[in-house]
């Protein structure tokens, strides 16, 4: 239900960062809930100047874009154009970032190159459409790679996409894998970044194909200049990314690609269980009890309340949205506020802070007792877990107590798939901090310890300065 639910391989002293590291919708929720921690929020962890930033960085890299597919293409995975956005040289400069930013640089072992892939890939509808992500590999690493699909936390502003963020809480867990050998596909989704469109937020269907399609266009980049991808993909991904991530697992074990296959799964602190975990814990106050800040959780309560209501309509149309679900006057503004032209600060400026004032009393019957397009919307995010036995290792990462994205989550998938005889352990990174919270701590914590998982499993990186992509 929150996007980023984490985990830490150690905790850490919680400390002020030179740089602030998140966007503005964790910057907004924390003045709105009067002297907050920074970066308390999942939503919009990205870069403080995310929108001065990443249109900056946007028009300073178009001039070194290459154009591939023609206008005309439209078959999934085809790359359109590549942007190169950076380079840190060597494992120092690697090691550095990720200092600054906060994350485990244990591991690091390259510099990283990173790109922004626009790719052919279809809408929630099935339609022909665009969608771009972040392509990050190792500098003077061996040729032949392992790839990592990692799938982000919510965002609601697209300039806060990985692509987007050149620096802070998104493109970590990419430079982490990618100085640790790997190459890593991670996806921006529908209508972030630079894809057109509406971002459908929490839709599995549409995270898996344009996650599986990132990859395809990976493939293709790498291979075109000499390098070649495995097989096995290990899969990882942070809150909503974390069913995301267990969607694509299931496609590539169904045969969804010819040449990719499931190598193993990694979530961290997903929202599996949002009819049944992740939906009552907004309605009985749980988010608001779990966060040290009561006003800040009942905060944070609104926003995903808001973005469900917006991202599952665009999807399952849910009748009586807006007008008999949510009142005046946030009737006439919610659709807009998750636009994905909105950062942060504005989507928080615009929502009430707590759920009694946004919602009608059918509204928070509606979210009570769920029917029609909402109905249809929560069975389908919470089929992640069910009905499939994974073939590969699984490991379910998450956070105690974690005051976004509750703990129920990840036991009641655990509990999903033991029921299908699959041994998926639930790993207990304690209570990692990440300015804060606990729910973005996991994500730090969680990459430190997936990586090494990952490396345990795989080959990567097998001989230092042999010729990169």
């Amino acid at each position: 239900m929150v996007t980023n639910p984490g985990n830490r391989i150690r905790n850490t002293p919680r400390r002020r960062l030179t740089r602030p590291v998140t966007a503005g919708l964790t910057v907004a929720v924390a003045a709105a809930a009067m002297a907050a921690p920074a970066a308390a929020v999942a939503l919009a962890a990205a870069p403080a100047q995310a929108a001065t930033t990443s249109a900056a960085a946007t028009a300073a890299a178009t001039t070194s874009t290459a154009t591939y597919a023609p206008a005309g293409a439209s078959h999934r995975g085809q790359l359109v154009s590549v942007t190169p956005l950076r380079t840190l040289p060597n494992r120092a400069a690697v090691t550095a970032r990720l200092k600054a930013d906060g994350f485990d640089a244990a591991t690091d072992r390259y510099g990283v190159r990173t790109y922004r892939l626009v790719y052919r890939t279809v809408d929630a509808k099935g339609r022909p459409t665009t969608a771009s992500g972040l392509l990050a590999l190792p500098v003077n690493a061996p040729r032949d790679l392992t790839v990592v699909s990692f799938t982000h936390g919510t965002e609601v502003f697209r300039g806060d996409a990985p692509s987007m963020s050149p620096t802070g809480f998104e493109p970590g867990p990419a430079y982490t894998y990618a100085s640790a050998g790997f190459a890593v596909s991670d996806p921006d989704y529908l209508g972030l970044g630079t894809g057109p469109g509406l971002h459908p937020w929490m839709d599995v269907p549409s995270e898996t194909t344009a996650a599986l399609d990132m990859l395809r266009a990976s493939r293709a980049y790498v291979t075109s200049h000499g390098g070649a991808l495995r097989r096995p993909v290990m899969i990882s991904g942070f809150s909503q990314g974390a069913s995301a991530g267990l969607g694509l697992g299931r496609a590539l074990q169904d045969g969804a690609d010819p040449w990719f296959r499931l190598g193993a799964l990694a979530p961290i602190s997903g929202a599996y269980d949002f009819g049944g975990a992740a939906l009552p814990s907004v309605l009985n106050g749980e988010l608001k009890r779990l966060n040290p800040n009561h006003q800040l959780g009942a905060k944070i309560a609104v926003l995903y309340t808001a973005w469900m209501l917006v991202g599952f309509n665009r999807v399952h149309p849910i009748a009586g949205m807006p007008d008999q679900i949510v009142k005046a006057p946030y009737t006439r503004t919610i659709e807009g506020l998750f636009d994905g032209r909105h950062p942060g600060d504005q989507v928080i400026g615009g929502l009430p802070n707590t759920i009694s004032e946004l919602l009608t009393p059918f509204g928070m019957n509606l979210l009570r007792h769920p029917t029609g397009g909402l109905a249809a919307a929560l069975s389908s995010a919470d089929r992640v877990c069910q009905g499939w036995l994974p073939n590969a290792p699984i490991r379910l990462y998450y956070a105690t107590n974690d005051e976004q994205a509750v703990n129920a989550n990840t036991f009641h998938c655990q509990a999903a798939f033991a029921a299908s005889k699959t041994d998926g352990p639930a790993v207990n990174l304690g209570t990692p901090d990440y300015q804060g919270s606990r729910h973005l701590g996991s994500n730090v914590a969680g990459t430190a310890h997936i990586v090494r998982w990952f490396l345990s499993l795989t080959s990567a990186g097998a001989k230092d300065g042999a010729q990169g992509v």
